[in-house]
């Protein structure tokens, strides 16, 4: 007898429900399963697509022997991806900071803070220890001593040589703008003038003065900083203050709205921004082959550090998959791979944070912007194995002292680092300052610095966006702690209302009169019984 093919109550049984799923007509979900998948990840897949694209297209232009005419006119594209990123970065920066830091009470404002930059120390700190062992390791600067800036034609401009003590003056000068305006485009430096001290017949002493000047760029650490006082001042306002701060709400939710819309244009001008890149390469096989080792070890430490060390200290603090959670970020990590810049990076890793990972506004807004200005794993890496590879090739040997400093100015220096291509480049000459190297040897730096600067930021990226997701994560537990107290308060305050309602006069009166408009059953069976 052939078993009936519904259960009795009308269902069809476990088994034959999953042969029902396996059927032809089911298979039809497939390609829309598919297209949900392809819509979800499209904006990932064209944005991977455009650096695929990229490579070949600067491959095929490279046989070309395009004038730099031509390959300025070929990163056209890519750079007016550079310029709508940067438009948004200041209004992004200021509302976002304003607005997260007037979310947050003063005391989870404090306490979040001081994890942060607890975390941000620590991790630089790490990254640049793990990049001075390596330099011991791998020795990259060992037998190199014939390269030469000469050698390798190179006609880059060295930065001008600073000192130390005037490079962290300057960062404190920066700390606290003397005008906000200007701190919008411009950001404070020292300079040297030489003057002539103690004239005599036949001896001139020249002596060199600091000056302060203003050079181009924003001073975002500034910015940062007025930023989160000026949240903070809102919220101890009170209701004087809600109004400007649903003004920076609003102005913030309205720049994510063109943040969406720059990111569709991201693949395309990735994809110039790649291309444009490959084609200026010279003599990449001449570069490669004489800096090898020196790639080959700062490459190294980034995937030690961003694949190995940060995934760890994330799991340890959430339990959680790390990979799963990097997963959601492929956009910003590509886009910081293309553009070379953190600050740039800045508008699509909070869209994708908020969006993907589903960390908290007030979280990712309040920590991501200090993170792009103070967090710099990747530039540490990158100054430090700098630092040792210059001290191998001039033969001179790094003692325990040094290699302290080294890391103290490293992790010091790497705060005040502008979060622009070649950025972390004019902080190595503080380092080398700081242990009396020579500062010369920088430009055989700077000739790989195309190549090195990319995994660079992508690892500043990854810091910046693990430390959003502990923050939350830890919120998150404070939280949930938070509800058990709630709770028994709420039911030990149950009793007293009713308590209270019991002795009320009002209520009182109000239970006496119904009970007698009502009359009870019994009553009624009597009054039946005595008809």
């Amino acid at each position: 007898m052939e078993k009936p093919r519904a259960s009795q109550n009308g269902y069809l049984e476990a088994g034959e429900a999953a042969a029902e799923a396996r059927r032809p007509g089911r298979r039809l979900c497939r390609p829309r399963a598919c297209g949900r998948f392809l819509r979800r990840h499209c904006l990932v897949l064209l944005t991977v697509s455009g650096v695929l694209l990229g490579v070949a297209l600067g491959a095929g232009a490279r046989r070309l022997r395009l004038s730099r005419a031509q390959v300025a006119r070929l990163a056209f594209p890519g750079e007016l991806l550079l310029r709508m990123l940067k438009l948004v970065i200041l209004p992004l920066v200021v509302c976002s900071l304003v607005s997260g830091a007037a979310s947050l009470d003063t005391r989870s404002l404090g306490r979040l803070g001081g994890i942060a930059l607890a975390y941000f120390a620590l991790t630089t700190l790490g990254a640049a220890a793990l990049a001075v062992a390596l330099g011991f390791i791998v020795k990259p600067g060992l037998g190199a001593g014939a390269l030469n800036a000469n050698a390798l034609r190179l006609d880059d401009a060295l930065p001008t040589a600073k000192e130390t003590v005037d490079s962290f003056l300057d960062l404190a000068r920066n700390l606290f703008p003397s005008n906000l305006v200007v701190a919008a485009f411009r950001s404070y430096a020292t300079d040297y003038k030489m003057i002539i001290r103690n004239t005599t017949v036949g001896n001139i002493t020249f002596e060199k003065i600091p000056v302060g000047t203003e050079i181009e760029g924003m001073n975002i650490l500034g910015l940062v900083l007025f930023a989160l006082f000026l949240g903070v001042a809102l919220k101890k306002l009170g209701p004087e203050g809600e109004e400007l701060i649903r003004f920076f709400n609003s102005f913030n939710e309205a720049t994510m709205v063109l943040v969406s819309w720059i990111m569709w244009y991201v693949p395309l001008g990735i994809m110039f921004l790649v291309g444009s890149k490959i084609v200026e390469m010279e003599d990449v096989v001449l570069l490669v082959t004489s800096l090898g080792k020196y790639i080959f070890a700062s490459i190294l430490g980034h995937i030690i550090h961003g694949g190995i060390i940060l995934p760890l200290i994330y799991f340890a603090f959430t339990r959680k998959n790390p990979f799963s959670f990097l997963l959601g970020l492929i956009t910003p990590l590509t886009t910081a791979f293309a553009t070379c810049s953190s600050s740039a990076t800045l508008p699509s890793m909070i869209k994708c944070i908020e969006e993907n990972n589903g960390v908290d506004k007030r979280i990712s807004r309040f920590i991501l912007p200090i993170g792009a200005t103070v967090n710099m794993d990747g530039a540490a890496i990158f100054q430090c194995m700098a630092a040792v590879f210059i001290a191998q090739l001039n033969n001179f040997d790094l003692d325990a002292g040094q290699i302290f400093t080294i890391l103290v100015t490293a992790t010091a220096s790497s705060v005040g680092a502008a979060g622009i291509p070649a950025g972390g480049v004019l902080t190595i000459a503080i380092i080398l300052e700081a242990i009396g190297l020579p500062t010369n040897d920088i430009s055989l730096i700077l000739a790989v610095d195309w190549i090195v600067d990319r995994t660079t930021t992508v690892v500043n990226v990854e810091g910046d966006a693990f430390g959003a997701g502990i923050l939350h994560h830890l919120n998150q537990k404070e939280m949930k702690e938070k509800e058990p107290e709630l709770s028994e308060v709420y039911v030990e305050a149950v009793p007293n209302c009713k308590a209270e309602a019991e002795t009320s006069p009002l209520v009182m009166h109000k239970d006496q009169a119904l009970a007698t408009s009502s009359p009870s059953s019994t009553d009624l069976e009597s009054k039946e019984s005595v008809l």
